[in-house]
């Protein structure tokens, strides 16, 4: 399953433009504050997709009928450009448990690209829906690693993914690999530069949010 944000018009799109735009990408805090929103909307659109269960709810003047999550998602993120958008779904799941994996491009003096990954912390995924945040799917090596990893530990029921920008080689390679997964996208760009930087894409999301690194 795909869910492209891009084929409907609402506000999210609004913020997908603007986490693209350079002039508004200046400011780190209003990029922070997008993805964290589209975190929220994908949350959103997400929990369309959960189990409830109906219970009753005592209101000053009556009992209501109303709905509860029947088990909290286990959200997860690749640290560090996809905290903001953890972060937004946080917001929306706020008894969830986060699990968090720190990922990494090794660049070879060949020009081979690796990806390598450092740590896991996560809680027990078994019977869990899991759903994970990486705001770019460029070649897609770095979610698929991730992903694979967890699922080689756990049982995890459903595994969710979601992404602001994907490009399509990375969506090809992500449903070659992980066909089951759910996938939930704000836009889907056509070409990736030799350095695999999706094109028109945004940039890096991690420096655009928390400032260059070395």
């Amino acid at each position: 399953m795909i869910f492209n944000l891009s084929k409907t018009n609402s506000i999210a799109n609004v913020f997908i433009s603007e986490i693209r735009d350079k002039n508004i990408q200046k400011d780190a805090m209003r990029f922070r504050t997008n993805m964290e929103r589209l975190g929220e909307f994908f949350a959103l659109e997400i929990s369309k997709t959960l189990e409830f269960q109906q219970i009753e709810t005592q209101t000053p003047l009556g009992i209501a009928k109303t709905v509860k999550l029947v088990a909290q998602p286990v959200l997860a993120t690749i640290t560090r450009a996809g905290i903001p958008m953890h972060k937004g779904m946080l917001n929306i799941y706020d008894h969830a448990p986060s699990a968090f994996i720190a990922a990494y491009r090794r660049v070879h003096k060949s020009g081979n690209l690796e990806i390598a990954i450092e740590y896991i912390s996560t809680p027990d995924l078994t019977d869990r829906v899991v759903i994970i945040a990486d705001p770019m799917i460029a070649t897609g090596m770095s979610i698929v690693l991730c992903c694979k990893e967890l699922i080689s530990r756990y049982k995890i029921r459903d595994l969710h993914v979601v992404s602001a920008i994907a490009s399509s080689e990375g969506l090809r390679h992500l449903r070659a690999n992980l066909p089951k997964a759910k996938l939930w996208l704000g836009a889907i760009d056509e070409e990736m530069t030799s350095k695999s930087y999706i094109v028109p894409g945004l940039g890096d999301a991690g420096d655009l949010s928390y400032g260059p690194k070395i």
